[in-house]
């Protein structure tokens, strides 16, 4: 079926519905993928002691620099009370703190400390080096192709409120 789908996509001949049954087939794969790499993060988390949350919130300061937490809720989609619980844990751990945030007297920027730094990038090291297994087989325009169509959808979804 799938060398079927690819020849006609190459050809241009693909209806509607053939494209829906195939974002079903996207949506069906996300959910167990999610969990099984939530379940892997936990698993390896335990040397840094990182929750997936954590690990996430961490993340996001690593790659955006210093956030609010309202910030942070729409970038990744939870809300702002998971989000808040999240860096209340990591601020008891040493791995955030709280700055002032010159643009809003209540909503303070959030930082990663040195330690949150070492934490966040001792968790990435360990998931590339997975990721460089997992994607053994797998060709650029594959993972182009895989990156294009969930960001299309999640662009699809981005008016869907979280809170």
């Amino acid at each position: 079926m799938a060398l079927n789908w690819q020849l006609r996509c190459h050809h241009g001949v693909v209806s509607e519905t053939e494209v829906t049954d195939r974002l079903t087939e996207v949506f069906d794969l996300v959910g167990p993928l999610y969990r099984r790499a939530q379940r892997k993060v936990e698993q390896d988390a335990p040397i840094e002691g990182l929750s997936v949350g954590v690990r996430a919130v961490l993340n996001l300061l690593r790659e955006h620099g210093p956030m609010t937490v309202p910030q942070m809720g729409r970038a990744q989609a939870l809300s702002r009370q998971f989000v808040q619980r999240m860096i209340n844990d990591a601020a008891a751990r040493e791995l955030v703190e709280f700055a002032p945030n010159p643009a809003h007297k209540k909503s303070s920027l959030i930082r990663l400390t040195g330690r949150g730094l070492d934490a966040i990038n001792a968790v990435i090291d360990r998931e590339r080096a997975v990721l460089r297994q997992a994607g053994d087989g797998l060709t650029d325009a594959e993972v182009d192709a895989c990156v294009r169509v969930l960001s299309h959808l999640v662009r699809f979804l981005d008016h869907v409120d979280v809170d």
